[in-house]
């Protein structure tokens, strides 16, 4: 349990780096959610939980993007190293082999 709420933590400050609102906003659910289920005792709710975190914690790290407004119309997107994967060509017609 503990090393899933350090990983959120961690992966809470790289996705949200230099964005105080939600640095702060993201840890205070972190805590907030792992506080309420403190005192569970069914492991298969335990069991539940930390495969809940574990899919939020995966959520985050591929799916998030920043973005900062550079203009009133103008929105500048920063992609992490992770979110980042290689283009495969679309093909009309699929190639038999």
């Amino acid at each position: 349990v503990l090393k899933l709420f350090k990983l959120l933590h961690r992966t809470r400050q790289e996705v949200f780096k230099n964005d105080t609102k939600a640095l702060e906003a993201a840890r205070q659910k972190i805590n907030e959610e792992f506080r309420n289920n403190q005192d569970e005792t069914s492991e298969e709710k335990i069991n539940e939980l930390l495969k809940i975190a574990s899919d939020v914690e995966v959520i985050l790290r591929t799916s998030v993007i920043q973005a900062v407004h550079t203009d009133s119309d103008k929105i500048v997107l920063i992609p992490r190293k992770d979110l980042l994967q290689d283009n495969t060509p679309y093909l009309d017609k699929p190639i038999k082999k």
